[in-house]
């Protein structure tokens, strides 16, 4: 196992289990930076959303890498804004417009809404048959949105990007998801900081000669999910992906899912659902 280690999708396409997540960088410069970077240290896999503001930023780094467009794999999210048949459609269209590509790899529902809840996902499907997207994917999706979504659907998620790490470790989501064969995708994965500080981390880092923040990374692999650090420096980049040579045993990944507490840094995806969008948040 290593950063080149990909995991199968239900839909027969692979997806590589790290990447590198984009959320808040939108400067050009630090952006072509950053991926550069990632791209040495060997990241295949990164995860922009119309939200972030980026996509062209993103796409006009991926085409400074000069590599072949099969190489590397881009994930992008329809913001709420944009949910609904029509406006999926033509939000998507200008999304690959600023990526400057034929296809993403993944598209993603950013938040289950109520009221463009089918129409957003028959959008999804029409995308996908004419070849400009090829996985589809959701985003802050609990079990209740995904068995409603599967009342109606032709074509499930192979993709749910979840906020995950050890102070909100969902074991009854994760465990859904494993066994409708959808993918675990942690955003968040180092609690945006937040878990780095607990002794129980601390320790097991000390033991292993890595920094908590490997330590966090390693735990998500041991459970199967994919990872997608954020960082705008590019040391830190590569030290996420310094993760492969050493693994926890079966009672430090226990010690770790112990450390949960129900502490979200976003929102409750229900409340999302219901009020229609996000309510304010930092």
């Amino acid at each position: 196992m290593d950063i080149t280690t990909k995991l199968q999708l239900a839909d027969g396409y692979q997806m590589p289990q790290q990447g590198l997540g984009l959320y808040k960088v939108t400067d050009q410069d630090n952006l072509t930076e950053v991926i550069k970077a990632s791209w040495e240290a060997g990241y295949r896999l990164f995860d922009t959303a119309q939200m972030y503001k980026n996509e062209a930023e993103v796409g006009h780094s991926l085409r400074e890498l000069g590599v072949p467009r099969e190489d590397y794999f881009v994930t992008t999210k329809v913001a709420e804004a944009n949910q609904g048949y029509d406006q999926t459609l033509a939000s998507v269209e200008q999304s690959l417009k600023d990526l400057q590509m034929d296809y993403v790899d993944l598209l993603m529902v950013h938040w289950p809404l109520h009221e463009q809840f089918f129409d957003t996902w028959r959008a999804f499907e029409r995308l996908q048959a004419e070849g400009l997207v090829k996985s589809l994917g959701t985003s802050n999706f609990g079990m209740i949105h995904l068995q409603y979504l599967a009342t109606q659907a032709n074509e499930m998620p192979v993709v749910n990007q979840i906020e995950n790490h050890p102070h909100l470790v969902q074991p009854e989501l994760r465990n859904f998801l494993q066994e409708n064969n959808i993918v675990t995708q942690a955003w968040a994965p180092l609690g945006r900081g937040s878990v780095l500080a607990e002794p129980t981390i601390g320790s097991i880092a000390d033991k292993y000669g890595k920094s908590p923040a490997q330590v966090v990374l390693r735990w998500h692999l041991a459970h199967g999910t994919s990872i997608i650090p954020k960082s705008v420096h590019p040391q830190r980049i590569i030290e996420n992906a310094d993760i492969y040579d050493f693994s926890l045993t079966v009672e430090e990944v226990a010690a770790i899912d112990a450390l949960n507490n129900f502490t979200r840094i976003s929102q409750e995806p229900e409340q999302v659902y219901e009020r229609g969008r996000q309510y304010p948040h930092h």
